[in-house]
Protein backbone atom coordinates (compact mmCIF):
# COMPACT_ATOMS: atom_id res chain seq x y z
CA UNK A 1 0.00 0.00 0.00
CA UNK A 2 1.45 3.19 -1.08
CA UNK A 3 0.64 5.15 2.17
CA UNK A 4 1.29 2.56 4.55
CA UNK A 5 4.68 3.98 5.31
CA UNK A 6 3.15 8.09 4.81
CA UNK A 7 0.80 8.17 7.55
CA UNK A 8 2.67 10.83 9.80
CA UNK A 9 3.01 12.64 6.97
CA UNK A 10 -0.86 12.46 6.11
CA UNK A 11 -1.41 13.36 10.06
CA UNK A 12 0.41 16.46 9.78
CA UNK A 13 -1.10 17.02 6.34
CA UNK A 14 -4.67 17.11 7.53
CA UNK A 15 -3.71 17.62 11.16
CA UNK A 16 -5.50 14.92 12.17
CA UNK A 17 -4.67 12.57 15.15
CA UNK A 18 -5.18 9.34 14.02
CA UNK A 19 -4.66 8.09 10.09
CA UNK A 20 -5.02 4.87 9.10
CA UNK A 21 -4.81 3.13 5.85
CA UNK A 22 -6.50 0.34 4.23
CA UNK A 23 -6.09 -1.31 1.00
CA UNK A 24 -8.47 1.13 -1.10
CA UNK A 25 -8.80 3.93 1.43
CA UNK A 26 -7.76 6.33 4.22
CA UNK A 27 -9.50 6.84 7.35
CA UNK A 28 -8.60 9.97 8.73
CA UNK A 29 -10.39 10.85 12.28
CA UNK A 30 -13.09 8.56 11.26
CA UNK A 31 -13.79 10.52 8.22
CA UNK A 32 -13.49 7.75 4.87
CA UNK A 33 -11.08 8.77 1.97
CA UNK A 34 -11.52 6.51 -0.67
CA UNK A 35 -7.90 5.51 -2.03
CA UNK A 36 -7.97 4.99 -6.31
CA UNK A 37 -4.82 4.12 -7.89
CA UNK A 38 -2.47 5.75 -5.28
CA UNK A 39 -4.60 8.77 -4.92
CA UNK A 40 -7.04 9.78 -2.29
CA UNK A 41 -10.30 10.85 -2.86
CA UNK A 42 -10.84 14.37 -1.07
CA UNK A 43 -13.54 15.40 -3.38
CA UNK A 44 -17.48 15.12 -2.24
CA UNK A 45 -19.10 12.54 -3.82
CA UNK A 46 -21.54 14.79 -5.77
CA UNK A 47 -18.20 16.36 -7.53
CA UNK A 48 -16.64 12.99 -9.05
CA UNK A 49 -16.04 12.99 -12.63
CA UNK A 50 -17.66 10.31 -14.73
CA UNK A 51 -14.64 7.60 -14.91
CA UNK A 52 -14.28 7.82 -11.07
CA UNK A 53 -18.07 7.32 -10.13
CA UNK A 54 -17.54 4.16 -12.38
CA UNK A 55 -14.56 2.45 -10.95
CA UNK A 56 -15.77 3.43 -7.44
CA UNK A 57 -19.45 1.29 -8.65
CA UNK A 58 -21.18 4.66 -7.94
CA UNK A 59 -24.67 5.12 -9.92
CA UNK A 60 -26.38 7.54 -8.20
CA UNK A 61 -25.76 11.32 -8.31
CA UNK A 62 -26.73 14.29 -6.07
CA UNK A 63 -26.63 17.55 -7.53
CA UNK A 64 -23.68 18.82 -8.03
CA UNK A 65 -22.35 21.85 -5.44
CA UNK A 66 -23.03 25.44 -5.83
CA UNK A 67 -20.02 27.19 -7.27
CA UNK A 68 -18.29 24.28 -8.62
CA UNK A 69 -17.37 24.19 -12.55
CA UNK A 70 -18.14 21.04 -13.73
CA UNK A 71 -17.01 22.21 -17.23
CA UNK A 72 -13.98 22.82 -16.45
CA UNK A 73 -13.22 20.02 -14.42
CA UNK A 74 -14.03 18.25 -17.16
CA UNK A 75 -12.11 20.38 -19.39
CA UNK A 76 -8.61 19.84 -17.67
CA UNK A 77 -9.07 16.29 -17.25
CA UNK A 78 -9.46 15.94 -20.82
CA UNK A 79 -6.66 18.42 -21.97
CA UNK A 80 -4.42 16.45 -19.56
CA UNK A 81 -5.66 13.03 -21.20
CA UNK A 82 -4.77 14.55 -24.64
CA UNK A 83 -1.55 16.01 -23.65
CA UNK A 84 -0.25 13.60 -20.74
CA UNK A 85 3.60 13.44 -21.01
CA UNK A 86 6.01 15.53 -19.15
CA UNK A 87 8.80 16.68 -21.76
CA UNK A 88 12.16 18.18 -21.11
CA UNK A 89 11.37 21.48 -22.49
CA UNK A 90 9.14 22.06 -19.86
CA UNK A 91 11.98 22.07 -17.40
CA UNK A 92 12.77 25.55 -18.44
CA UNK A 93 9.35 26.91 -18.11
CA UNK A 94 9.59 24.97 -14.77
CA UNK A 95 12.59 27.42 -13.74
CA UNK A 96 10.93 30.58 -14.95
CA UNK A 97 8.04 30.28 -12.50
CA UNK A 98 10.40 29.41 -10.01
CA UNK A 99 12.63 32.57 -10.52
CA UNK A 100 11.82 34.01 -7.32
CA UNK A 101 12.67 31.01 -5.20
CA UNK A 102 16.37 29.59 -4.24
CA UNK A 103 15.62 25.91 -5.03
CA UNK A 104 18.37 25.02 -2.81
CA UNK A 105 16.77 26.22 -0.09
CA UNK A 106 13.67 23.80 -0.18
CA UNK A 107 15.61 20.32 0.64
CA UNK A 108 13.46 19.80 3.96
CA UNK A 109 10.49 21.82 2.66
CA UNK A 110 6.83 20.12 2.03
CA UNK A 111 5.09 21.66 -1.44
CA UNK A 112 2.16 21.48 -2.14
CA UNK A 113 1.18 21.32 -6.06
CA UNK A 114 -2.40 22.69 -5.95
CA UNK A 115 -4.08 22.23 -9.22
CA UNK A 116 -0.93 20.30 -10.45
CA UNK A 117 -2.73 19.09 -13.78
CA UNK A 118 -0.50 15.92 -15.68
CA UNK A 119 2.21 17.02 -12.72
CA UNK A 120 4.51 18.48 -15.00
CA UNK A 121 5.74 21.29 -12.53
CA UNK A 122 6.02 18.95 -9.46
CA UNK A 123 7.88 16.27 -11.63
CA UNK A 124 10.78 19.03 -11.64
CA UNK A 125 10.06 20.23 -7.93
CA UNK A 126 10.49 17.18 -6.39
CA UNK A 127 14.08 16.41 -7.16
CA UNK A 128 14.18 19.83 -4.77
CA UNK A 129 12.17 18.99 -1.71
CA UNK A 130 11.23 16.76 1.10
CA UNK A 131 8.06 15.84 0.41
CA UNK A 132 5.21 17.35 -2.45
CA UNK A 133 1.43 17.68 -2.08
CA UNK A 134 -0.38 17.25 -5.80
CA UNK A 135 -3.75 18.44 -5.37
CA UNK A 136 -6.39 18.61 -8.70
CA UNK A 137 -9.84 18.29 -9.10
CA UNK A 138 -10.05 16.34 -12.48
CA UNK A 139 -9.31 12.85 -13.90
CA UNK A 140 -5.59 14.62 -14.42
CA UNK A 141 -4.61 13.88 -10.70
CA UNK A 142 -4.32 9.81 -11.67
CA UNK A 143 -2.03 11.59 -15.18
CA UNK A 144 0.29 13.20 -12.57
CA UNK A 145 0.22 9.75 -10.27
CA UNK A 146 2.15 7.89 -13.48
CA UNK A 147 4.32 10.37 -14.42
CA UNK A 148 5.59 10.59 -11.06
CA UNK A 149 5.40 7.34 -10.51
CA UNK A 150 9.45 7.21 -9.27
CA UNK A 151 9.36 10.03 -6.84
CA UNK A 152 8.32 8.24 -3.48
CA UNK A 153 8.25 11.78 -1.92
CA UNK A 154 5.17 12.39 -3.57
CA UNK A 155 1.04 12.23 -2.26
CA UNK A 156 -1.38 12.41 -4.26
CA UNK A 157 -5.35 13.92 -3.84
CA UNK A 158 -8.12 14.92 -5.85
CA UNK A 159 -9.54 17.83 -4.18
CA UNK A 160 -11.21 21.03 -4.71
CA UNK A 161 -8.89 23.81 -4.24
CA UNK A 162 -11.44 26.17 -3.07
CA UNK A 163 -12.27 23.50 -0.12
CA UNK A 164 -8.62 21.64 0.52
CA UNK A 165 -9.39 19.57 3.74
CA UNK A 166 -6.14 20.28 4.96
CA UNK A 167 -4.68 21.84 8.08
CA UNK A 168 -2.97 25.45 8.87
CA UNK A 169 0.11 25.35 7.32
CA UNK A 170 0.30 21.64 5.83
CA UNK A 171 2.99 22.82 3.34
CA UNK A 172 6.18 25.38 3.52
CA UNK A 173 5.63 26.66 0.08
CA UNK A 174 2.47 26.23 -1.84
CA UNK A 175 2.36 27.08 -5.96
CA UNK A 176 -0.17 27.14 -7.80
CA UNK A 177 0.45 28.01 -11.93
CA UNK A 178 -2.47 28.89 -14.32
CA UNK A 179 -5.61 27.41 -11.97
CA UNK A 180 -7.19 30.12 -10.30
CA UNK A 181 -8.28 32.66 -13.19
CA UNK A 182 -10.21 29.48 -13.99
CA UNK A 183 -12.38 29.33 -11.20
CA UNK A 184 -16.24 30.76 -10.65
CA UNK A 185 -14.29 33.10 -8.13
CA UNK A 186 -12.56 35.99 -7.91
CA UNK A 187 -8.86 34.60 -8.51
CA UNK A 188 -7.02 36.97 -6.28
CA UNK A 189 -9.89 36.50 -3.14
CA UNK A 190 -8.93 32.27 -3.83
CA UNK A 191 -4.87 33.71 -3.19
CA UNK A 192 -5.91 35.37 0.04
CA UNK A 193 -8.13 31.92 1.03
CA UNK A 194 -4.97 30.10 0.83
CA UNK A 195 -2.12 32.02 2.69
CA UNK A 196 -3.65 30.15 6.00
CA UNK A 197 -2.09 26.95 4.27
CA UNK A 198 1.20 27.96 4.07
CA UNK A 199 3.67 30.89 4.32
CA UNK A 200 4.87 31.32 0.68
CA UNK A 201 2.25 31.33 -2.24
CA UNK A 202 3.79 31.05 -5.45
CA UNK A 203 1.40 31.88 -8.16
CA UNK A 204 0.40 32.13 -11.82
CA UNK A 205 -2.42 34.71 -13.10
CA UNK A 206 -3.05 35.84 -16.57
CA UNK A 207 -2.11 38.77 -17.19
CA UNK A 208 -4.52 41.75 -18.48
CA UNK A 209 -1.82 42.70 -21.21
CA UNK A 210 -1.55 46.02 -18.65
CA UNK A 211 1.90 46.02 -20.09
CA UNK A 212 1.47 45.67 -23.95
CA UNK A 213 0.74 48.11 -26.63
CA UNK A 214 -3.38 48.64 -27.22
CA UNK A 215 -3.27 45.99 -30.30
CA UNK A 216 -3.03 43.53 -28.07
CA UNK A 217 -6.10 44.67 -26.24
CA UNK A 218 -8.15 44.48 -29.16
CA UNK A 219 -6.62 40.80 -30.19
CA UNK A 220 -7.53 39.71 -26.75
CA UNK A 221 -11.22 40.97 -27.32
CA UNK A 222 -11.93 39.46 -30.61
CA UNK A 223 -10.79 36.03 -28.99
CA UNK A 224 -12.94 35.93 -26.08
CA UNK A 225 -15.95 35.54 -27.93
CA UNK A 226 -14.20 32.55 -29.93
CA UNK A 227 -13.00 30.86 -27.20
CA UNK A 228 -16.91 31.18 -24.96
CA UNK A 229 -18.00 29.64 -28.00
CA UNK A 230 -15.34 26.61 -28.72
CA UNK A 231 -15.68 25.67 -24.80
CA UNK A 232 -19.01 24.12 -25.19
CA UNK A 233 -17.63 21.71 -27.66
CA UNK A 234 -16.72 18.27 -26.02
CA UNK A 235 -15.84 16.47 -28.89
CA UNK A 236 -12.39 15.46 -28.51
CA UNK A 237 -11.69 14.75 -31.78
CA UNK A 238 -13.01 17.90 -32.54
CA UNK A 239 -11.03 19.92 -29.88
CA UNK A 240 -7.90 18.50 -31.08
CA UNK A 241 -8.54 19.17 -34.97
CA UNK A 242 -9.55 22.81 -33.95
CA UNK A 243 -6.35 23.23 -31.48
CA UNK A 244 -4.13 22.28 -34.00
CA UNK A 245 -5.60 24.29 -36.55
CA UNK A 246 -5.62 27.68 -34.24
CA UNK A 247 -1.50 26.40 -33.70
CA UNK A 248 -1.34 26.38 -37.45
CA UNK A 249 -2.96 29.76 -38.77
CA UNK A 250 -2.79 32.03 -35.51
CA UNK A 251 0.12 30.95 -33.32
CA UNK A 252 2.91 29.91 -35.96
CA UNK A 253 2.05 32.94 -38.39
CA UNK A 254 2.59 35.28 -35.34
CA UNK A 255 5.44 33.66 -33.58
CA UNK A 256 7.09 34.04 -37.34
CA UNK A 257 6.04 37.61 -37.55
CA UNK A 258 7.78 38.38 -34.18
CA UNK A 259 11.07 36.22 -35.12
CA UNK A 260 11.20 38.24 -38.71
CA UNK A 261 10.68 41.59 -37.42
CA UNK A 262 13.44 40.84 -35.26
CA UNK A 263 16.06 39.68 -37.60
CA UNK A 264 15.19 43.28 -39.65
CA UNK A 265 16.34 45.04 -36.19
CA UNK A 266 12.59 45.73 -35.12
CA UNK A 267 11.71 45.26 -31.41
CA UNK A 268 8.23 45.55 -32.24
CA UNK A 269 5.67 43.88 -29.35
CA UNK A 270 4.19 40.69 -31.59
CA UNK A 271 1.06 39.18 -29.48
CA UNK A 272 2.15 35.33 -28.51
CA UNK A 273 5.91 36.10 -29.80
CA UNK A 274 7.24 36.65 -26.71
CA UNK A 275 5.58 33.18 -24.73
CA UNK A 276 5.91 30.78 -27.63
CA UNK A 277 9.20 31.59 -29.50
CA UNK A 278 11.72 28.26 -29.79
CA UNK A 279 9.12 26.32 -28.28
CA UNK A 280 7.54 23.02 -29.74
CA UNK A 281 4.49 22.74 -32.08
CA UNK A 282 3.64 20.12 -29.75
CA UNK A 283 4.18 22.39 -26.51
CA UNK A 284 2.39 25.05 -28.26
CA UNK A 285 -0.37 23.04 -29.46
CA UNK A 286 -1.04 21.92 -25.41
CA UNK A 287 -1.33 25.61 -24.85
CA UNK A 288 -3.74 26.58 -27.86
CA UNK A 289 -6.07 23.76 -26.24
CA UNK A 290 -5.55 25.29 -22.46
CA UNK A 291 -6.88 28.59 -24.05
CA UNK A 292 -9.44 28.15 -25.95
CA UNK A 293 -11.56 25.44 -24.56
CA UNK A 294 -11.75 26.58 -20.89
CA UNK A 295 -15.00 28.88 -20.47
CA UNK A 296 -13.62 30.75 -17.43
CA UNK A 297 -10.88 32.97 -17.70
CA UNK A 298 -10.25 35.87 -15.46
CA UNK A 299 -7.48 38.39 -15.70
CA UNK A 300 -5.43 40.34 -13.26
CA UNK A 301 -3.09 43.58 -13.49
CA UNK A 302 0.48 44.41 -11.99
CA UNK A 303 -1.46 46.65 -9.89
CA UNK A 304 -3.87 44.09 -8.83
CA UNK A 305 -1.32 41.85 -7.64
CA UNK A 306 0.49 44.75 -6.00
CA UNK A 307 -2.55 45.35 -3.91
CA UNK A 308 -2.44 42.29 -2.40
CA UNK A 309 0.26 43.73 0.40
CA UNK A 310 -2.95 44.41 2.48
CA UNK A 311 -3.66 40.83 3.13
CA UNK A 312 0.60 39.68 3.10
CA UNK A 313 3.81 41.04 4.57
CA UNK A 314 5.41 40.47 1.25
CA UNK A 315 4.19 40.54 -2.32
CA UNK A 316 7.00 40.38 -5.33
CA UNK A 317 5.91 40.35 -8.39
CA UNK A 318 8.68 38.74 -11.42
CA UNK A 319 8.85 41.02 -14.15
CA UNK A 320 10.01 37.92 -16.46
CA UNK A 321 7.60 35.75 -18.41
CA UNK A 322 5.27 34.37 -18.07
CA UNK A 323 3.23 37.44 -16.98
CA UNK A 324 2.00 37.80 -14.04
CA UNK A 325 4.05 35.29 -11.84
CA UNK A 326 4.12 36.62 -8.15
CA UNK A 327 5.25 35.28 -4.40
CA UNK A 328 3.07 36.28 -1.56
CA UNK A 329 5.12 35.92 1.99
CA UNK A 330 2.42 35.56 4.91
Amino acid sequence: MYYSDKTETLRAVFGAHDVSIETHRAIVDGRVFPIVNDVIICLDESQWPPALRTSLGVKSREPVQEGFAEDIQYTFGQEWKTFPSVRPEHEPSFRAYFDLIDLRELAEARLCDLGCGMGRWSYFASSYCREIILVDFSDAIFIARENLRDRPNALFFMADVSHLPFAKDFADLIFCLGVLHHLPTPALQEVVALRDYAKQLLVYLYYAVDSQPVYFQVLLALVTPVRLLLARIRSERVRYALAATITLFVYQPLIGLGALLRRLGLQTPVPLYEGYHGKSFQIVLQDAYDRFFTRIEQRVSRKDVLALDRHFSRVTVSEKLPYWHFLCVR
